[in-house]
């Protein structure tokens, strides 16, 4: 399995100093630089990524492809569709007041120094 990536740099900013003295010797002690230490800690505790699964559901249908197939190997199903027409009248006036617009706000009084 191969990945291509590009690389990249990052930058740690307000590292505390005993961590850093604690990085640089586990870096000595493995034989690396420093920053050589930090990607092999990186890479070693962040795994790759999963290639996704080719057969995987791509879209919605999809997904209820196997549960249509089930249905209609059956017969299918019949559904009584509801009625789209209103249960009741409704008037959109009824709670309609008249509007009445606010009265300008009074100009202010220019202060006297």
């Amino acid at each position: 399995m191969s990945y291509i990536c590009a690389m990249a740099s990052l930058t740690i900013r307000s590292l505390d100093d005993a961590v850093k003295k604690r990085l640089q010797r586990q870096a000595a002690a493995n034989g690396r630089s420093l920053e050589a230490e930090v990607r092999e800690i990186l890479t070693r505790n962040l795994p790759l990524p999963v290639k996704p699964d080719p057969n995987a559901p791509k879209t919605g249908l999809d997904l209820i492809r196997p549960l249509r197939d089930a249905v209609e190997k059956y017969g299918g199903v019949e559904l009584k569709l509801p009625s789209r027409k209103s249960s009741r009248l409704v008037n959109i006036f009824e709670d309609a007041g008249t509007y009445e617009q606010p009265p300008p706000p009074k100009p202010r009084r220019k202060r006297r120094k």
